[in-house]
C-alpha cells in the first residue's frame, strides 16, 4: 500500500546528491530527521513558512512513506507532519516536480 507524502527541497541541493544513494536531506545531520508534509495546503503553509525568503527554485518530492527504507512518524497533534528518521531510499520517490510558488496578489494584478 503507498502512503504518499511530500518533501520541499531546493533545486541545486536536489541536483547535486548522489543519484545513487539514498537521499539525505540537509535536516537529517542538523535534526535526526527528514522534514515531510502532507496535503497541498499544508505543503503550500511549510513552503511559504519555510521558503519565503529563499529566492531559490524548488522542488517537490513526492515520497511513498512505505517503502522509505527507514523508520517514520507523525508527531504533530493535526496528523500533517513525518518525519523520516534516515535517508529515503531513491525507489521510495514516486515523483520529483517543480514547485510553483505562490503569486502575491499585487504582482497577479499587474
Amino acid at each position: 500500500m503507498t502512503r504518499p507524502t511530500f518533501h520541499i527541497v531546493p533545486a541545486e541541493i536536489w541536483l547535486a546528491s548522489d543519484a545513487t544513494q539514498p537521499y539525505a536531506a540537509e535536516s537529517l545531520a542538523s535534526e535526526g530527521f527528514i522534514h515531510c508534509t502532507d496535503g497541498e495546503a499544508a505543503l503550500r503553509a511549510t513552503a511559504a513558512r519555510h521558503f519565503g525568503d529563499d529566492p531559490r527554485d524548488l522542488l517537490v518530492l513526492t515520497i511513498d512513506l512505505e517503502k522509505t527504507g527507514s523508520p517514520w512518524r507523525i508527531d504533530d497533534v493535526a496528523g500533517l507532519y513525518p518525519h523520516v528518521f534516515g535517508a529515503i531510499d531513491r525507489a521510495a520517490i514516486l515523483d520529483v516536480a517543480p514547485f510553483k510558488r505562490d503569486v502575491a496578489p499585487a504582482a497577479r494584478r499587474r
